[in-house]
């Protein structure tokens, strides 16, 4: 038996559904989503692991024209993501038409001329045929793709064909992970991710790109509860306020929200202790830019 192994990385807009499929096809949730842009902030590994393949994901942010120098770092990681894979999966949406950014990233991925190509046409359950039928002869026209598969991941729809081609397209190859490790992820990281997703459910505007989440502490009580002392930072005092909300109503329905994420993840009962800090203008300081690991 021939077995394949390899990365492969997820690229497109923001909102191109990178996350949502990449949770589908390994059937767990690691990347958070959010009807938010620029949900995805790291480059997320999660690893399918399959009895012919083994699969790396690569998640990745949106690439986007950048506004501040975290933009700038976050099209840096897409960029380094296509430099280091076997495929590159690009992400379009069936329901919005080709635009100057996906003709912006198809250039970009000619920057790895020996990763193989798919065009994945996302959330077809969004479009009409007729509209995925557009869809497919605009992305015909955009390059030369070693095969196009129109998706569904929230219905499940040609999830199994999609990971049956990128399989093909991958180098015979031993396994590269245990079979039972699914992600890279370390538990603090998915926690604090975790609490940022709900934090974008309970925000509007521009103040979702401001707030950065870190856990400083997890403690293991002896009566089998987790306590979580976590951070959610924004950049300028009156977000703080926001975050918060009116007698701390807000910061409380993040903090439920959260909660019940984390224990379906780590399985048992958790105490979450948030706090709200500012650390001023930090998307476009490198220092606190390094602070916060990107």
């Amino acid at each position: 038996m021939t077995f394949r192994a390899g990365f492969l990385t997820f690229v497109g807009r923001p909102n191109a559904g990178k996350s949502t499929l990449t949770n589908a096809l390994l059937g767990e949730k690691i990347a958070i989503t959010s009807s938010k842009p620029q949900t995805t902030r790291r480059t997320i590994r999660g690893i399918l692991t399959r009895p012919e393949s083994q699969l790396i994901i690569v998640d990745t942010p949106g690439m986007h024209r950048p506004r501040t120098e975290l933009g700038k770092r976050l099209n840096a990681m897409v960029r380094e993501a296509i430099s280091d894979v076997q495929v590159v999966c690009m992400c379009i949406s069936a329901d919005e038409p080709i635009g100057p950014g996906d003709r912006f990233i198809s250039a970009e991925i000619d920057a790895n001329p020996r990763a193989r190509t798919v065009a994945v046409v996302t959330k077809t359950d969004k479009a009409s045929k007729s509209k995925t039928a557009e869809r497919l002869l605009e992305i015909e026209q955009l390059r030369d793709w070693d095969a196009v598969v129109p998706v569904s991941a929230l219905q499940g729809s040609q999830l199994e064909d999609l990971v049956d081609v990128i399989e093909s397209l991958m180098p015979e190859s031993p396994k590269l992970y245990p079979d039972d490790m699914i992600t890279e992820q370390v538990t603090g990281d998915r926690i604090a991710e975790l609490i940022r997703e709900a934090s974008l459910e309970e925000s509007w505007d521009e103040l979702p790109h401001s707030i950065i989440v870190t856990v400083d502490e997890m403690v293991d009580r002896e009566d089998g509860i987790t306590e979580i002392f976590a951070n959610l930072w924004v950049e300028r005092d009156s977000q703080k306020g926001i975050v918060i909300g009116q007698r701390g109503a807000r910061i409380r329905q993040i903090g439920a929200d959260a909660r019940r994420e984390i224990e379906a993840l780590l399985g048992h009962q958790v105490h979450l202790q948030l706090q709200v800090k500012v650390a001023k203008e930090w998307q476009g300081d490198a220092k606190q830019l390094g602070r916060f690991g990107f």
